[in-house]
């Protein structure tokens, strides 16, 4: 199935809607293929245009959605109108809704211990029907092959059909690509997903949400952490975004 997007500055987006991208992943995770996801914010665009490894694991990507307001307004700027914010957190919520109706098996990957068992217990709160067939906290450090094949054969083991996973970007994004034709199930970068359905990291609230100022809430929450990311890309991003607008119009 040939992709339906544009080039948000160096990424590749898919053009989809909520009903789309869900339908992907339960079509998918019920044959078990192996397949990778990346949900793109305005740092994941950016930084596709500072690392061309990265830059060709989104290219490579089965569906990269627009996470960022900032993107998804970019689609509907490129020809895309309507075009919804796809994010990973809403993502995640609304899969595990429609899979515990299917009594389906998930897999949860990344994060700490800490913050796995407090997420498992909230889904399963949510979602009494969702089968969580298994977590892992991967150390912070790389893993030996041998740990790692001992991880994919835990996933593949436990007939889960999607993987959600929280390594933040871009090591999340480049574990996924590494990883298709080894896992089983369809995998999804969903960064501080895991945080925000455990409580361990307070999400904005929903007028900031719907107004794109998410990045805004979470700088004022980590600013010694975050300032770099938020301040510098985002100015990256609007030279970025309208250097290629120009070059639109301009025919080139």
């Amino acid at each position: 199935m040939a992709r339906v997007g544009a080039k948000v500055l160096d990424a590749f987006i898919d053009s989809v809607d909520w009903l789309t991208a869900l339908a992907r992943l339960s079509t998918w995770a019920a044959n078990r293929e192996s397949r990778y996801v990346c949900i793109c914010n305005v740092h994941s665009v950016v930084t596709a245009g500072q690392d061309a490894e990265f830059a060709r694991v989104i290219a490579g990507a089965d569906m990269a959605t627009p996470d960022g307001a900032p993107v998804a307004w970019m689609l509907r700027t490129l020809g895309f109108a309507g075009q919804q914010r796809i994010n990973g957190p809403d993502l995640m919520w609304k899969y595990c809704a429609q899979a515990a109706q299917r009594q389906e098996s998930i897999f949860l990957y990344g994060s700490s211990e800490e913050t796995l068992g407090i997420l498992q217990k909230r889904l399963l709160t949510a979602f009494p029907g969702l089968r969580i067939a298994g977590a892992i906290s991967p150390p912070f450090r790389a893993l030996s092959a041998e740990e790692d094949a001992a991880d994919v054969a835990r996933i593949n083991a436990s007939g889960a059909g999607t993987l959600w996973v929280s390594l933040g970007c871009p090591k999340q994004e480049k574990w996924m690509a590494a990883h298709r034709g080894r896992i089983n199930a369809v995998m999804i970068g969903v960064g501080a997903a895991f945080d925000y359905h455990a409580g361990t990291i307070e999400r904005a609230p929903l007028w900031m949400q719907q107004r794109g100022l998410e990045w805004l809430h979470r700088l004022a929450s980590e600013p010694g952490r975050l300032w770099k990311r938020y301040l510098v890309t985002n100015t990256l991003f609007v030279l970025g975004a309208i250097r290629q607008l120009l070059l639109q119009r301009a025919g080139r």
